[in-house]
């Protein structure tokens, strides 16, 4: 497998706002497309909480954890797909008014790779020429900064894989150039994206983001978050 590192950037200063209106990289989102992978279960949240979906839970703020992952991702990509389940009408209300375009798995889809597949097919159908890579992210991952998103779609521009790394730990989210969207496509199971990135190698993108390697698996997770920060413990 190939790897090239990329060194991190010294850390700035979180932003109460991310303005998309004055994003001096409004040129880099109209050549991504954002994909939201949305269509999970969460059966370990959802048995410690008798039965809530974690996406839809409240953070700090009282934003859904789901809207939450979604508006990173629309720092860097100027539509974003998102797949959720079609029994799950909350999770898909809330993300289209959020501003993006939901697709829903059929019957048969099981696990992260379909849900990948068909988003990208999705991608593959609709989108037009000018768009160049695709930014795949987690609906339960609320806390990767808006500028962690933009640095890896600028850097995906000059490499075909980019992925985040925190502490030399990778994390989310990923992107693919358009040319690797075929095999994207063909992804089925829960296995992801990890053989896509054995054939085609990656580049690392150092970043001082602990966000993109903390997701909610469980209500520890959002209690933990509030009070020690996201991925205090990972």
């Amino acid at each position: 497998m190939i790897l090239t590192r990329l060194a991190a950037r010294p850390r700035k200063p979180d932003k109460k706002m991310f303005d998309l209106a004055t994003n001096p990289d409004s040129a880099v989102r109209t050549q991504m497309v954002g994909i939201l992978l949305a269509a999970g279960h969460g059966r370990r949240y959802a048995d410690a909480a008798a039965g809530q979906d974690k996406l839809v839970a409240a953070l700090p703020d009282g934003t859904p954890v789901v809207v939450a992952a979604a508006a990173s991702l629309q720092a860097a990509a100027a539509r974003v797909v998102a797949v959720t389940r079609a029994d799950n009408e909350r999770v898909a209300r809330l993300l289209a008014e959020a501003g993006c375009e939901v697709v829903t798995t059929g019957p048969d889809a099981d696990g992260m790779g379909d849900s990948l597949a068909i988003a990208a097919r999705h991608a593959l159908r609709t989108c037009a020429p000018g768009i160049a890579s695709c930014l795949v992210a987690l609906g339960d991952m609320p806390w990767i900064r808006p500028e962690t998103c933009l640095r890896i779609a600028r850097q995906a521009l000059d490499h075909p894989v980019v992925v985040p790394a925190w502490n030399g730990l990778r994390g989310h989210p990923v992107a693919f150039h358009r040319s690797i969207w075929p095999s994207l496509a063909a992804l089925t199971g829960d296995v992801g994206a990890r053989g896509v990135l054995a054939r085609h190698g990656a580049t690392e993108l150092a970043v001082d983001d602990p966000g993109i390697r903390a997701d909610v698996d469980t209500p520890a997770d959002l209690a933990g978050a509030r009070h020690d920060g996201p991925g205090a413990s990972r």
